[in-house]
């Protein structure tokens, strides 16, 4: 059992919870996700940890309530408890000193962003942050992605908060006035879709992390297979990121509105 340490209320369907797991806090590395289940019959939800504190023996998670395992994750409350939480799970990103590194992160997609914003930060980069959201509601964990980052650009898609637009109108903006050495982007499949065409474009190298396709953690469902450079990978072993380059997102997005 891991005990609920506090709870946030992001939205009216995202909620943020810090989880009492110190082996996992000491253990997670930008990139690792855990697989949580609420109850003896709970279903076994995937979730990109979003942040740790190896000291406290805690790490954070992001919930976008969706069905009925996470509405009742979602539920809880400081006190109550998890009653499995497992990991880390999955490859950690490749950090490194690339240079000047584009960070885009679409809705819940910031949270499993945020660790590789500070990881990429850590490692002597630049960081140029992009968030992106249909309504300035939906921007989440801003302050946190502004401590790491050397520049952030918001984008809402109704103009309430930031600049008016998607997010590869930010994402261009950037890469036009500054030389970007690599990318990652992590949100909605059709938003990384259109991220990796924009980057291709300019010759950039990008990864897209495919946390969302995810379901039992371990590739023995084989619900997480996805086509990248034209062979079959398994997302929660060998990934949850890819190049964005080489992912058939057309394939992904058909696999994912049938698993709806």
């Amino acid at each position: 059992m891991n005990k609920i340490v506090s709870k946030e209320q992001f939205s009216a369907n995202v909620t943020k919870l810090v989880v009492e797991a110190p082996l996992i806090a000491k253990a997670r590395r930008a990139g690792h996700f855990v697989i949580v289940r609420c109850g003896e019959e709970g279903e076994r939800i995937p979730l990109t940890i979003a942040d740790s504190d190896p000291k406290a023996g805690t790490i954070t998670l992001v919930i976008q309530a969706v069905g009925d395992s996470t509405k009742k994750i979602c539920a809880l409350n400081p006190g109550d408890c998890l009653t499995d939480v497992v990991g880390p799970l999955g490859q950690a990103t490749h950090i490194q000193n690339y240079g000047t590194v584009l960070c885009c992160g679409g809705g819940v997609g910031v949270a499993p962003l945020l660790p590789i914003i500070r990881a990429m930060k850590e490692a002597g980069n630049r960081v140029v942050s992009v968030l992106a959201g249909r309504t300035k509601d939906l921007i989440i964990l801003e302050k946190e992605v502004r401590e790491s980052s050397d520049d952030v650009i918001i984008m809402t898609d109704d103009g309430s908060y930031g600049n008016k637009g998607l997010v590869t109108a930010g994402v261009e903006e950037v890469i036009k006035r500054e030389k970007v050495d690599y990318c990652v982007t992590i949100g909605p499949a059709i938003m990384m879709k259109f991220v990796a065409l924009l980057t291709k474009k300019y010759e950039v190298p990008t990864e897209a992390s495919l946390n969302a396709i995810m379901v039992d953690g371990t590739g023995m469902c084989g619900a997480c297979r996805v086509s990248v450079g034209g062979k079959t990978r398994f997302v929660c072993v060998e990934g949850p990121e890819f190049d964005a380059h080489q992912i058939d997102f057309d394939e992904l997005m058909m696999r994912l509105r049938g698993a709806q």
